[in-house]
């Protein structure tokens, strides 16, 4: 088929270095194997672990079959716009703003008491302001499965193709930087800077609709998250470059994350994928255009010849990375739980520490909806980029 002989083109000459997840991959020589042949982390730091139920594995033998479409509905839409359920009677609920439109701090609100009408509100606040920050959440202390549990409200869980996952969990995708040296060598050995801005598997399907992440242990200070607001940036762009754009596909692939994980000794859960999605996507809850391109995992542009593609890619990925006035630093306190909408909200890891101190994360990723360029094909099963 033509579109599959483009898509093998362009991904073949990828620079695979770019793509590696630094905290989520298993490191031949570094971890460690079991009798049974799981892959894990080495004694030394479960010993170390404040939340070793959360700690990463990654079973060769665990496969699962290609991801095929399913029909979504964003609870957002059904969320009262008002947030009686969510902010009821709440003499100490906090809200500031991060920055006028975008980003979100609350405190007063404990994720763990809300009801399904209150979590249905929370999509739609996320949603609003694209990242929202809660502080002294007891999240965590519930541990993975009912973390799992309650991301099943928002939508059908992501299992992620590499990465690690607790025992017996698939669905929670932890990232863990070791206390070790050598974490920071990978990251700096070809590269000055750690940032790596993206939104979360991109290439699948249906990729995600809300993130939550909750950070279990980390330095002192830094280790911030950034954020970069992709639907101010599409308001930012000329309208006569809007509507040219509003008409182009790009091919999202998860090969070079794949093969990064291949490299280490990792392993592969699925087939790795590749799918096209329109470059500008309409938000099903917001009803308003973004921007969905990144670094990470965009490789080409179809209507376009691989130069031109280039320099147009470059332009947007420049535009959501480097506009410091479209985007907000998230800061990390113990108990702190930060949600973000995938459709809108790209965001990067920040590696501005190096002394021996773990950094241990867990994820629950719902997916979404198929992204698409038109309501009107939404939850269409037959759509499909012209």
């Amino acid at each position: 088929m033509p579109v599959q002989y483009e898509v093998t083109k362009v991904t073949a000459t990828a620079k695979a270095d770019i793509h590696g997840d630094f905290d989520t991959h298993f490191y031949r020589g570094q971890d460690e194997i079991s009798e049974e042949g799981v892959l894990k982390l080495s004694e030394k730091y479960v010993k170390k672990s404040k939340f070793p139920e959360f700690l990463p594995t990654w079973d060769p033998y665990q496969k699962f079959p290609p991801l095929t479409f399913h029909e979504y509905y964003d609870p957002g839409i059904r969320a009262d716009p008002e947030f009686p359920n969510l902010f009821k009677n709440n003499e100490k609920l906090s809200i500031s703003k991060i920055t006028p439109k975008f980003g979100t701090e609350l405190r007063g609100v404990q994720l763990t008491e809300l009801n399904n009408a209150g979590r249905d509100e929370l999509a739609l606040l996320v949603a609003q302001r694209g990242v929202v920050v809660f502080r002294d959440q007891d999240f965590a202390s519930r541990g993975p499965e009912y973390a799992m549990r309650f991301g099943e409200h928002f939508g059908k869980l992501h299992i992620h193709q590499t990465s690690g996952a607790p025992e017996k969990y698939p669905h929670l995708h932890i990232t863990f930087r070791r206390p070790d040296r050598q974490e920071f060598d990978r990251v700096f050995r070809d590269s000055h800077s750690s940032i790596r801005f993206h939104t979360d598997v991109s290439y699948e399907l249906q990729p995600p609709s809300y993130t939550f992440f909750s950070v279990l242990e980390g330095p002192e200070g830094g280790g911030d998250t950034l954020f970069s607001d992709s639907l101010e940036a599409f308001n930012r762009l000329s309208p006569s470059l809007q509507e040219y754009l509003s008409q182009l596909h790009v091919v999202h692939s998860s090969k070079e994350q794949a093969e990064n994980s291949s490299r280490q000794g990792g392993i592969q859960r699925r087939e790795p994928v590749f799918h096209i999605h329109p470059l500008v996507r309409v938000h099903p809850v917001l009803k308003k255009k973004t921007l969905f391109v990144n670094r990470m995992f965009s490789r080409k542009i179809l209507e376009l010849k691989q130069p031109e593609s280039d320099l147009l890619l470059k332009f947007l990925y420049d535009l959501v990375e480097n506009t410091q006035d479209l985007q907000l630093r998230a800061r990390w306190e113990p108990g702190t739980v930060t949600v973000w909408d995938n459709r809108r909200a790209h965001h990067s890891a920040v590696i501005d520490w190096d002394e021996p101190v773990s950094r241990h994360a867990f994820r629950i990723t719902p997916h979404g909806e198929r992204p698409v360029e038109d309501l009107k094909y939404l939850n269409d099963k037959t759509y499909y980029p012209s």
